[in-house]
């Protein structure tokens, strides 16, 4: 369900007057929530599906402990907006981080945005506290997701040698787990949730699907945020991943690239929650990574 400027602008005034004068506007895009652009600096997510309030608690909780360790600008919540009579849900103020979604403007200087992220991530994948949130979908063993992966095969064998995509995944299955503890991940890292400017990566959006787990499902960002030829020397600056953890990110990338194809075609279709700039994103991933998985 989305919602007006009016009902935002009241529940600014009801609950952070001092922000409630400032220029309020929608912004295109969002998925759980609903982005307005406040003022210059700030934002406001309003959530519009029934985990989207929890999803933004949890980055109240976190990411303000997360954020000054990390190289790039995020979202971090400044304010929190309480459930009242007038909204039942959570809802916050948070900074805003200038660039284009990716999905939109994709990186092009490929060796700049490698690096950029690879410092992005090796200070996040740090180790996670015992209570840091688990995440059924993100950071775990790829097997529970054999079943979703022949759904989306029909989906990918459109755009690519069915083989092919098979072997890449059949051998991310077969890698072995990952050693170390689990980490921090952000666990959405796709085009529309990093932004771009002057062709390199300028920031990390939308951090609700933060969890600790297996690092390869966040190495998966090699093939769907960075252009061909960008895959390993990102591998090559985070210095962290062995051949078993490039092997399941490789399976993490199919998995996000059918995900995108699908809600790209829907988009096309003009469907409830598509979203058209998804589909090339996807597509484009899904090349990316069929090449790095055959040589």
């Amino acid at each position: 369900m989305d919602h007006d400027e009016g009902l935002v602008r009241t529940l600014l005034q009801e609950q952070h007057p001092d922000l409630a004068e400032l220029p309020l506007r929608p912004v295109p895009g969002g998925w759980d929530n609903q982005l307005f652009r406040l003022g210059d600096a700030l934002a406001v997510r309003m959530p519009r599906t029934e985990r989207a309030p929890g999803l933004l608690r949890k980055e109240l909780r976190r990411l303000p402990h997360l954020a000054p360790l990390l190289p790039l600008p995020v979202p971090v919540p400044v304010r929190a907006g309480e459930p009242s009579a007038r909204f039942p849900g959570t809802w916050t103020v948070a900074r805003w981080v200038p660039g284009e979604p990716a999905d939109a403007v994709p990186v092009t200087r490929g060796d700049h945005a490698a690096g950029t992220l690879a410092d992005f991530l090796r200070a996040l994948h740090r180790e996670a506290p015992g209570d840091a949130p688990a995440n059924p979908d993100r950071g775990v063993p790829l097997a529970g997701f054999a079943a979703g992966f022949e759904e989306g095969l029909e989906l990918l064998a459109a755009h690519a040698d069915p083989g092919a995509v098979r072997r890449v995944w059949e051998d991310a299955l077969a890698a072995p787990g990952p050693q170390g503890p689990p980490v921090w991940l952000h666990g959405d890292l796709h085009p529309a949730n990093v932004v771009v400017a002057d062709g390199t990566l300028a920031g990390v959006l939308d951090f609700g699907e933060l969890c600790a787990g297996d690092p390869a499902t966040d190495l998966s960002a090699a093939w769907l945020l960075l252009p061909q030829g960008a895959a390993d020397p990102f591998l090559t600056a985070y210095g962290r991943a062995d051949e078993a953890a490039v092997r399941r990110a490789r399976g993490w990338a199919l998995l996000r690239a059918a995900g995108l194809i699908a809600i790209g075609r829907a988009g096309d279709r003009g469907l409830p929650g598509g979203k058209p700039t998804w589909g090339p994103a996807g597509r484009a991933a899904l090349g990316r990574v069929l090449a790095h998985g055959a040589r």
